[in-house]
């Protein structure tokens, strides 16, 4: 059975406004759905169908368009947040739906890994985070964030920096064991990548795993228009499959 997949909705998406002032960020419409829908129909793929939503700002209008999931095979859960608690304090927040282990998804990118080596390289490795990370290799005007040794595990993180020695950037996909909320406490307002993170690099509780597949976040507006070529990219090449298929 796969593992429950936990995404982060909740953020203001500021730099959408004056759309997000009555849309929230996952919902921005991208070629006639939203965003969010995105995401899950890639998860369900993977037969990732039990779904926990972090929401907070305008989570009514995410709860009111996907419901419990029925209608599209899936089971939806949903945590609403009072304010906004950063991605270790959404989690806490959420603390009574989590399973033992979890995918955690950013509710604003959308990355086209394979969901099942990933849970394989999870249980393998046997660590409390496992954090997906791409080389930039197809630039994606995100900086690089991440360093790796050779044994695959992370030896550094630091969101937002242009450090040369940094190889990989957080690709917006982590798997996690639920034990690292048993130090944050309710209500609180927590990062996990600038307050946890760095404590368990040190005691080598994060692995890495590398992906050649480039993600697509919804960041700025400029982001967003890539994500749309990469649809329509991926539209046009599952048309040209099937006129193939109907010639041969």
């Amino acid at each position: 059975m796969p593992m429950q997949a936990v995404i982060l909705a909740g953020g203001l998406g500021t730099r959408f406004r004056p759309i997000t002032l009555e849309t929230p960020k996952p919902m921005i419409p991208v070629m006639g759905k939203p965003y969010l829908e995105y995401q899950l129909q890639y998860l369900k793929g993977f037969n990732i169908t039990d779904i926990l939503l972090c929401v907070g700002y305008l989570g009514e209008k995410i709860q009111n368009c996907f419901a419990d999931g029925r209608s599209m095979g899936m089971s939806i859960t949903y945590s609403f947040e009072k304010s906004p608690l950063g991605t270790g304090g959404a989690l806490k927040n959420a603390e009574n739906y989590l399973e033992d282990c979890f995918y955690l998804i950013y509710g604003d990118s959308f990355l086209p890994v394979n969901y099942s080596s990933l849970e394989t390289h999870f249980v393998g490795v046997d660590k409390t985070v496992l954090m997906v990370l791409y080389d930039n290799s197809e630039d994606t005007s995100v900086p690089n964030n991440v360093s790796l040794d050779k044994r695959g595990m992370v030896t550094k993180y630091e969101k937002d920096t242009r450090n040369s020695f940094l190889k990989y950037v957080d690709a917006g996909v982590l798997v996690l064991k639920k034990e690292i909320l048993k130090l944050i406490t309710s209500e609180q307002v927590v990062s996990l990548e600038e307050e946890f993170f760095p404590d368990l690099i040190e005691r080598q509780e994060c692995a890495g795993f590398v992906t050649s597949e480039r993600f697509y976040d919804i960041g700025t507006p400029e982001r967003l228009k890539r994500f749309e070529a990469y649809l329509k990219k991926k539209e046009l090449s599952h048309q040209d499959t099937k006129t193939l298929s109907k010639i041969t």
